[in-house]
């Protein structure tokens, strides 16, 4: 494929973030001669990235020692990999004043071989998941991967007789709001691969397009939780008392509170980033039942429990944003029914896209890594049948490290989901032994219980759009598909009260004229909660022109 025509190519990856990096960087080092193409439909490679992240590092290193010479020395690997852990607190919230380490509790689980043991983190990179992914991102275009970003995939082309993926459609660009060709109209345009492999993260489009069209299946429903989380710059003094190598992971209040009051999954988050900088955040799993439940919210009473309060007070949160993460687990991988493949044919799915992170670790990044490290692998030795490539990319991520933990891990988030927070996390020890549970999905557990928990100011979604720096061309048609306002007023309205206006964390939904609407669509994070957890199923997220959504930096 030269520099100019982007209609054809041998490996077209779609997502450039660290699975389909990862993916790119070792196909190149395998077979140099190779043929391959990202696309990403952020502006640029990292901007759409948001995670904890603690990255363990025996996946980056099994990708990069072996395919770029001299990695390390690089001033951008440095300033990436510059912290590791070597104090990891797990500490547990009793009300918004008192907290207990339970960090003593995990090594004697790992000492025993218990999940919670997966825990421990020391040693692992303290990275910004947005620079990881443009330093991965350079890596690759300087071994000749085609790396293009503000391309949005609309459809994936599949071929029914065949049974195969031939490439992808892009969005089509310059339409009005109402769907109307405008001056500057460029139809989307059709890139065809020989393989396709889907690195879009959590619930993409492509993927679940993907894993309709060509029949695959999951044993467990998918689970999602959504990540709220803040850089915050703090003074000097504040973050010499938090010291530079510290993670801490907090469970109990103000998501989980086993005696009284809330019992949801999650937990919250605190470490460096760099100078004078820590980032603070939440987790809430998306199986919560309350209507008037704001993870936002949740995280301003985090923010304010007297452990975080005295590391924050005071500071400035400079950059913010929100993602959701995929929790089944194991079971939650979409496969091929016939052959157990993940992926089909010619495609197959990597990263958050097929679902790989361990929630008993709380990470994934080294599993997305990883399972891009075995597409490229599976590529490589196919590339005169690519039909045969799902079905030895599944055999290489058997052999793995990713399968060997997932599998670790199977039933743990659905015990919890099954038994409630209070009793599930002390029995999901066990949960290995546990009976297969059938889940409701996220949408279907809703009550019209409320939030017992207030914060004393509402969370002001404006200025958290405004640092996570999103944006969209205003005059394009919305992405967000309400797709029956009748089922909003009739019957969401009267039980729930409208709730995706209180949990889409960019205050993308308003009430207009009695009517709900995304009225704010070109704030939208892309963190797609409002299709996996409006009660009714009543939203859809579809892709945006090229370019728009977040601009994350360090996040």
């Amino acid at each position: 494929m030269s520099q100019t025509d982007y209609s054809r190519t041998q490996v077209l990856i779609v997502g450039s973030g660290p699975a389909g990096l990862a993916a790119a960087i070792k196909l190149k080092a395998i077979k140099p001669e190779t043929q391959v193409c990202v696309i990403e439909k952020a502006h640029d490679s990292g901007n759409h990235n948001l995670s904890g992240a603690v990255l363990e590092a025996k996946a980056l290193h099994k990708l990069l020692d072996a395919s770029v010479n001299n990695w390390q020395e690089g001033d951008e690997a440095k300033e990436v990999l510059a912290k590791k852990v070597d104090k990891d607190d797990v500490m547990f919230f009793a009300g918004d004043k008192f907290s207990f380490n339970i960090f003593p509790v995990i090594k004697i689980a790992k000492k025993f071989g218990l999940g919670f043991g997966q825990m421990m983190h020391h040693g692992d990179y303290i990275v910004s998941v947005s620079q990881l992914t443009r330093w991965l991102g350079r890596l690759a275009k300087e071994m000749g991967v085609e790396v293009l970003c503000g391309f949005s995939a609309a459809e994936i082309l599949w071929d029914k007789e065949k049974n195969l993926a031939i490439g992808v459609k892009l969005v089509d660009q310059g339409l009005d709001k109402e769907g109307h060709p405008q001056p500057n109209y460029v139809a989307g345009e059709d890139i065809l691969a020989d393989a396709v492999i889907i690195a879009e993260g959590c619930d993409g489009l492509l993927a679940e397009q993907f894993v309709e069209r060509a029949g695959l299946k999951r044993k467990y429903t998918q689970l999602y939780s959504l990540g709220v989380k803040e850089l915050i710059k703090v003074s000097e003094k504040q973050y010499e008392k938090f010291t530079g190598g510290r993670v801490v992971h907090a469970m109990g209040y103000p998501i989980w509170t086993p005696l009284r009051g809330p019992a949801m999954f999650g937990g919250g988050i605190i470490y460096p980033v760099d100078k004078e900088h820590i980032a603070v955040g939440i987790i809430v799993g998306l199986d919560f039942k309350y209507c008037d439940f704001n993870p936002q919210d949740a995280l301003t009473r985090f923010k304010g429990h007297k452990f975080v309060k005295q590391f924050i007070e005071g500071g400035t949160v400079v950059e913010a944003g929100a993602k959701m993460i995929p929790e089944g687990g194991w079971n939650a991988v979409p496969r091929d029914p016939k052959t157990g493949s993940i992926g089909k044919s010619n495609v197959m799915l990597v990263g958050d896209s097929a679902g790989f992170v361990n929630m008993l670790k709380i990470k994934g990044l080294h599993n997305a890594i990883e399972s891009g490290i075995c597409a490229a692998q599976a590529v490589s030795v196919n590339l005169s049948d690519p039909t045969l490539c799902a079905a030895r990319y599944t055999e290489c991520l058997d052999m793995s490290d990713v399968a060997a933990e997932m599998k670790s891990a199977a039933k743990f988030r659905q015990t919890v989901a099954k038994l409630g927070a209070t009793i599930g996390f002390p029995l999901s020890v066990f949960s290995k032994f546990m009976p297969d549970f059938d889940i409701e999905r996220d949408t279907q557990t809703m009550k019209s219980q409320k939030y017992r928990l207030k914060p004393d100011v509402n969370f002001d979604k404006d200025t958290f759009t405004a640092v996570a720096a999103t944006e969209h061309r205003e005059e394009q048609p919305s992405h967000l598909i309400i797709y029956n306002r009748n089922t909003c007023s009739v019957k969401c309205t009267p039980v729930f009260g409208r709730p995706c206006i209180t949990f889409c964390p960019a205050g993308v939904y308003e009430t207009i004229g009695g009517q709900v609407k995304a009225a704010n669509s070109s704030n939208c994070l892309h963190c797609k909660t409002c299709q996996r957890k409006c009660p009714f199923d009543n939203i859809s997220w579809t892709v945006p022109e090229g370019g728009g959504g977040p601009r994350y930096k360090r996040m």
